[in-house]
C-alpha cells in the first residue's frame, strides 16, 4: 500500500517552510504506512553549517552512528582529511558529515574504520536524508522535519509487505550522488535487474525493489542520459507496477507504469507543484484552492527543473 509524497518548490519565499510542509504531508498518509517513515530534502548548498557560498562540499548523511562516537569521528575525519576541514551535524541517530567533495572518498574510508556502524545512506551538495521505524509524526520529530528549509523533498511512509520492519529497508533509498527515489508498487524483475546493476559496479545493502529502482536510474545517468530520458527507458526495462517520484540536485520527477494502478495526485500552482497517494495529503498546502490539480498519465514522464 504504502504513500509517497513529493515537494518541488518554485518560489523562494517558501523555502523555509518546506519541510514543515513535507510533514504535514507524510502525517496525513500515516495509515497507508504505519511501519516506517523517510524523507529527503534538498538545501540551499551555500546554507549548510561551515559551507561559504561556491565552496564545493559534500554532504555524506551516515544512519546509526552513536552520538558518543561522534566527537571521535570529526576528529578523525577532520585530522585525516587535507586541511582537516569537516563539519558535523547531528539529528538523533543520524549525522550529517560535509566535507570537502574532492575528499569525499577518503572520508568514507575513515567512517568506515573509525564508526563502522554507521552508514553511509546518502551523498551530494544538497541532499539529506533520513529515515526511522514508525508513524510519520514520530519520525519527523525524531529528525525536526519541520525545522528543515530547502527546494524540494520527497518523502515516504511504509507499510512492509515484502521485507521485516527495519530501518535499512525503509524508504527512501539513494544509489548515486544527489539521487533519491521513492516508489509505490512492486517490481516483478529487480533480481534480475540487480545482478544486471552489480556486475555494472553498482552495490545494493537490501533486498527491496526499490533500491534495485534508484540503483537502474543511477546507471541510466551515468550514461549521460538526463532524468527524463532515464525514466521514459525505465519503461522498457522495469516490469510490474510502480510509482516512482524521483529527486536529483535540480529536478524532480514523477513516473507510472503503463498500467497505472497505484494512486496518484498532482498540484501544480506558480509557487510549487506536489504529489501525494491522495488528495487529502494536499489539502493543507498555501494556495491548494488555486492549483492545477490532475492525476499523471500512465506511462508519461513528468519532470520539473531548476537552476543549479
Amino acid at each position: 500500500m504504502c504513500g509517497i509524497a513529493g515537494l518541488f518548490l518554485k518560489s523562494p519565499a517558501l523555502e523555509g517552510s518546506l519541510g514543515a510542509l513535507l510533514a504535514g504531508m507524510l502525517d496525513v498518509l500515516a495509515g497507508r504506512g504505519p511501519d516506517s517513515t523517510g524523507f529527503a530534502i534538498y538545501g540551499d548548498e551555500a546554507a549548510a553549517p561551515g559551507m561559504a557560498a561556491g565552496d564545493a562540499r559534500v554532504r555524506l548523511t551516515l544512519r546509526g552512528l552513536a552520538g558518543a562516537d561522534a566527537p571521535g569521528l570529526t576528529r578523525a575525519v577532520a585530522a585525516g582529511l587535507e586541511g582537516g576541514d569537516a563539519d558535523l551535524v547531528l539529528r538523533d541517530d543520524h549525522a550529517v558529515l560535509l566535507v570537502p567533495e574532492a575528499q569525499e572518498a577518503a572520508a568514507r574510508a575513515l567512517i568506515a574504520r573509525v564508526a563502522p556502524s554507521a552508514r553511509v545512506v546518502a551523498s551530494g551538495r544538497r541532499i539529506e536524508l533520513y529515515k526511522g521505524v514508525g508513524l510519520p509524526a514520530e519520525v519527523a520529530t525524531r529528525f525536526d522535519l519541520a525545522a528543515m528549509r530547502g527546494t524540494h523533498a520527497i518523502g515516504h511512509t511504509r507499510m512492509a509487505t515484502e521485507s521485516a520492519v527495519t530501518v535499512a529497508a525503509a524508504h527512501p533509498f539513494s544509489t548515486g550522488p544527489d539521487q533519491c527515489l521513492v516508489h509505490n508498487g512492486s517490481l516483478s524483475n529487480h533480481n534480475a535487474l540487480r545482478r544486471t546493476l552489480r556486475r555494472e559496479g553498482l552495490a545494493f545493502e537490501t533486498e527491496n525493489d526499490t533500491e534495485v529502482a534508484a540503483g537502474y536510474l543511477t546507471w541510466r545517468m551515468r550514461q549521460g542520459m538526463t532524468l527524463e530520458a532515464a525514466l521514459a527507458a525505465a519503461l522498457d526495462d522495469l516490469d510490474g507496477f510502480y510509482t516512482f517520484v524521483v529527486a536529483t540536485r535540480t529536478g524532480f520527477g514523477v513516473l507510472r507504469d503503463p498500467i497505472a494502478c497505484k494512486p496518484a495526485v498532482m498540484a501544480e500552482t506558480g509557487d510549487y507543484v506536489a504529489f501525494a497517494s491522495e488528495y487529502r495529503a494536499l489539502a493543507g498546502l498555501p494556495g491548494i484552492e488555486a492549483a492545477r490539480l490532475f492525476e499523471p498519465d500512465a506511462a508519461r514522464v513528468y519532470v520539473w527543473e531548476r537552476a543549479a
